[in-house]
């Protein structure tokens, strides 16, 4: 493989020693080249409609913009575009937003070295890279009941410390309907309170503590 063949990667991570080490791995494996680097959503959108990469990957929370939003912007641009998730987080609703994006892929940040280049690789090569304990969270994410727009608004609402009244006055609803969206609330996620509920959003990735 010459130089010209090389896989031209983008690095997108807000912590500095896991974009350092990421591109020290690939700079010592053949046939990757790491050829950019950013640690914010906006800077990654900048980095690729300067370097367009054969494949970017992608942090899910970051400063600024999330992964998702940066995955929709440069998207947007480039349908093309080959990008995989790699995060730390594996809720089912991480995952599901993440892929319903255009990810090509989502890998998990303790994923075997062998594994992660196999990822690149395969989209690279036009291919989804899904391993099978993600695909079996978004399968799960695809069978569960789902929440409404409104009481999606009113859960990240509570994951923030807000009682009845404050989600009332801040949504513009009555007291009356935000008791009413709790209970579907609590009904669909299948727990018995709203601090259970809470621990469920954060684990599933519904709300989290950048929001």
């Amino acid at each position: 493989m010459t130089l010209s063949d090389n896989i031209r990667v983008l690095v997108v991570d807000d912590h500095p020693v896991v974009r350092t080490g990421l591109t020290t791995m690939l700079h010592s494996e053949p046939g990757l080249e790491p050829i950019g680097e950013a640690k914010t959503g906006v800077e990654a959108i900048a980095q690729f409609r300067t370097l367009r990469p054969d494949v970017t990957l992608m942090d899910l929370r970051m400063p600024e913009l999330t992964g998702v939003e940066a995955i929709t912007a440069i998207l947007k641009d480039c349908p093309e575009a080959r990008i995989i998730i790699l995060t730390t987080y594996d809720g089912d609703e991480d995952i599901y937003r993440g892929l319903q994006t255009g990810a090509k892929g989502y890998l998990l940040k303790d994923a075997d070295r062998s594994e992660l280049l196999a990822a690149m690789r395969a989209v690279h090569a036009g291919q989804k890279y899904i391993p099978v304990l993600v695909g079996a969270k978004l399968v799960d994410r695809m069978i569960r009941p789902q929440l409404s727009d409104r009481e999606n608004d009113v859960l990240k609402l509570l994951a923030k410390g807000k009682k009845t009244q404050a989600i009332s006055l801040t949504l513009g609803i009555t007291e009356g309907t935000v008791k009413f969206h709790i209970t579907n609330i609590l009904q669909k996620l299948g727990v018995s309170d709203r601090t259970q509920a809470v621990v469920t959003a954060f684990q599933r990735g519904i709300a989290n503590l950048n929001l």
